[in-house]
């Protein structure tokens, strides 16, 4: 089970975009995340019209490394660690560290 998992909600904790929160698009195999408004890079693409493109200047997600984001609290309203608890019935979840709240439902 990953820390991070698609839709969680993050906080930049390093980098060009540090203290930006945004939403987990996607988790990428080699621990790339892509986030919503983040690392956002500028990329010059020519036309292609056997596909219906236009060219021009498109603005995109890039990956970021797992290492500069954490899970976003939004009761602290701030950076938080995760850990891992079994419940009584037997299923595995996600906890915030800090308030020992469970993040999975």
């Amino acid at each position: 089970m990953r820390k991070l998992k698609k839709g969680d909600e993050v906080i930049v904790i390093a980098g060009r975009d540090k203290g930006k929160i945004g939403e987990v698009l996607r988790v990428l195999d080699d621990d790339r995340l892509l986030v919503n408004d983040v690392n956002i890079v500028k990329r010059h693409t020519k036309p292609n019209p056997m596909k219906g493109q236009q060219g021009g200047i498109i603005e995109m997600e890039a990956p970021i490394n797992a290492s500069n984001v954490s899970i976003y609290n939004p009761e602290t309203k701030k950076a938080d660690r995760i850990g891992f608890k079994h419940l009584q019935d037997g299923r595995k979840v996600r906890f915030f560290k800090s308030t020992g709240e469970v993040v999975d439902i």
